[in-house]
């Protein structure tokens, strides 16, 4: 919670010193397509994972801040949808006290884990807004609100969420970079800077005493593709096809 205290005040002198600068401001929204992986460490052993590719539910709503026509800042909110898909022997995926008596310990499991995420980024743009085309880079802090998994063994599947769930870092800072192509496309790269599991966290999963801390990793990473709509720009094409019909 004290992170997510901090932040305010970061974001009231981003606002304070961009509004004070900029000569052009104006909102940007747009979806995400998303594909993630994840470096995961259990008991000093890397576990096996998956490209996780996710569509929904990702939004997000920038407010800009152009100094100019090739600085600019912005900031906003995104809700996106991330986590990580570990696969392997059911005794590597992170249950404890499993041997090979169990009658499930050489069956190839997978699980799903994943949270919703509020997000509030914080980033510098250098490049032609003029022409749409641009660099940028930034940071970001994401509260994970509400969180799934999902174990799937010999054709079952098994699955439990819950709301600010214990078993995530609650709020997770990223790095990010990308560019903005002047079509709309907006290429993005982006790493967690924490583990995406809570490392204090002790309990049952799936029915299986778990400990969180025997694992040494759990950081996300993605790649995204998005397109992002000024929506000053589709206002102004409403406006003008209303006109355009008026006067037939």
């Amino acid at each position: 919670m004290k992170k997510s205290v901090c932040l305010l005040p970061t974001l009231l002198l981003f606002f304070t010193a961009g509004n004070a600068l900029a000569q052009r401001v104006y909102h940007t929204s747009g979806g995400e397509i998303i594909f993630s992986g994840a470096d995961v460490d259990f008991q000093g052993l890397d576990v096996n994972t998956n490209l996780r590719f996710t569509l929904f539910l990702h939004t997000q709503h920038h407010l800009n801040l152009d100094v100019g026509n090739y600085i600019g800042l912005f900031t906003g909110l995104g809700i996106r949808n991330v986590g990580l898909i570990t696969e392997s022997a059911y005794q590597n995926m992170g249950f404890l006290d499993i041997d090979v008596t169990h009658p499930d310990y050489d069956k190839n499991t997978k699980i799903k884990r994943r949270s919703y995420s509020l997000g509030f980024p914080l980033a510098l743009k250098l490049g032609s807004f003029k022409d749409n085309f641009f660099l940028f880079g930034g940071y970001e802090w994401e509260w994970m609100f509400h969180y799934k998994q999902k174990l799937f063994i010999d054709g079952d599947k098994f699955k439990f969420s819950e709301w600010n769930s214990d078993r995530v870092n609650t709020w997770i800072p990223s790095v990010f970079a990308g560019i903005q192509l002047p079509q709309g496309l907006r290429l993005k790269f982006k790493y967690y800077l924490e583990d995406f599991l809570n490392p204090g966290f002790t309990g049952i999963d799936f029915g299986e005493q778990v400990d969180y801390s025997e694992f040494g990793r759990t950081r996300i990473w993605y790649i995204s593709a998005a397109f992002f709509i000024d929506r000053n720009q589709i206002a102004k094409m409403i406006g003008d096809m209303e006109r355009s019909a008026l006067k037939q």
